[in-house]
């Protein structure tokens, strides 16, 4: 992998990872854009212990674009993108409209009981293009350049977790209009986020919990086991990953992708599970895009990269971080087709999900639109 970077024409990193080392990358962005100048802010919630971010500047960001203007082809005489070379195998930019950028500041409050807790919205938010090829999927990939995109992911992880003011890095991938997808050439996304985020703050206490309930014993490790041995829910289980639909699965369609051997994000896994997930991750996609017959529309899904976090700057986390374990959560609103999972009032209200598919019925499914 050759990795090159440059800027763009307001000053945003843009970083190209080639698979060939003897590729050069000199365009250079012409455009007429001003300064970057995003700023963003979050405030604390005092009931629910949880930060929001407000970004008023991102009320302006591409919505939709014809085709010919897609932000993410490459640039062209005549128009010019957000990536200024011609081709390219992988492409990662800074975020013209991040929801999180800058460097750390102090948190204030502006009353007497400190319920009115901002800070910076610190942080970073990159936009990671798989390919050139507008048209386009990830499971249009080939594993070669699907091992690619993990190890930029690894990449990235390594270098934002080393960000002053960092907590925890998620990457990510929206696929769909239905997601709320605005650009639909194949790409995913990289938040560094200056906080551990809710749900990660959740299940790091239910593993200290379940740990000091069952002697030490991590909850993780206990619930793959527990799935594996239990089979039915179980999608793909190889020699370094294994794949299930949860118990008590969220979506109509939800699948976890494990390494087996534990380790708390992408930066530590080892070669063996790096060369397994290509076909594995790609296997899964591609069922993905079966479960509702041959000729449906391609699934819209979420998938989700978590990681443990970080203290600011790229150290350790302590002993939640070693308890955490790496896994990705790829999940579609679809139940049906031509029917979506909307989160309305238990889900949206409340957070009490209603999952319309038995999830043994869901992976049942999965099993048989295997490749």
């Amino acid at each position: 992998m050759k990795k090159t970077s440059g800027r763009l024409a307001d000053g945003r990193e843009i970083i190209y990872y080639d698979l060939r080392d003897d590729v050069t990358r000199t365009a250079v962005d012409r455009r007429p854009l001003p300064a970057a100048r995003a700023r963003s802010e979050i405030r604390h919630d005092p009931l629910l212990d949880d930060w929001v971010g407000v970004t008023a500047h991102r009320n302006t960001r591409t919505y939709h674009p014809p085709a010919d203007e897609c932000p993410l082809c490459p640039s062209r005489e005549g128009r010019m993108s957000e990536i200024p070379e011609s081709d390219y195998d992988v492409a990662v930019f800074e975020n013209r409209f991040p929801s999180f950028s800058g460097a750390p500041g102090k948190e204030e409050h502006e009353d007497p009981r400190a319920l009115f807790r901002h800070a910076p919205g610190a942080g970073r938010c990159e936009v990671v293009s798989f390919t050139s090829d507008h048209h386009a999927s990830f499971a249009d990939l080939d594993e070669e350049r699907a091992r690619l995109v993990l190890d930029v992911w690894t990449d990235r992880t390594d270098a934002l977790a080393r960000t002053p003011g960092v907590r925890q890095v998620y990457c990510f991938e929206n696929r769909g209009e239905e997601i709320g997808v605005t650009l639909p050439h194949p790409h995913g996304q990289i938040y560094a986020y200056p906080f551990t985020t809710p749900r990660t703050a959740r299940m790091l206490r239910s593993v200290a919990e379940y740990g000091a309930g069952h002697g030490g014993a991590n909850l993780f490790d206990d619930l793959v086991a527990a799935e594996r041995a239990a089979g039915e829910r179980v999608v793909l289980d190889g020699q370094y990953w294994i794949a299930f639909v949860p118990y008590a699965a969220h979506w109509p369609y939800e699948v976890h992708l494990y390494p087996k051997a534990r380790v708390p994000d992408l930066l530590a896994l080892g070669e063996g599970a790096r060369a397994e997930f290509p076909g594995m991750y790609l296997e899964l996609l591609r069922r993905f895009d079966r479960i509702f017959g041959e000729g449906a529309p391609r699934t819209p899904y979420i998938a989700a990269w978590h990681q443990a976090p970080f203290t600011p700057g790229g150290g350790p986390d302590g002993a939640a971080r070693e308890e955490f374990a790496l896994h990705l959560e790829l999940f579609t609103i679809r139940r049906a087709p031509g029917k979506l999972k909307f989160l309305a009032g238990s889900e949206s209200g409340m957070n009490v999900f209603i999952n319309d598919v038995p999830p043994e019925a869901a992976a049942g499914r999965l099993r048989e639109v295997a490749s």
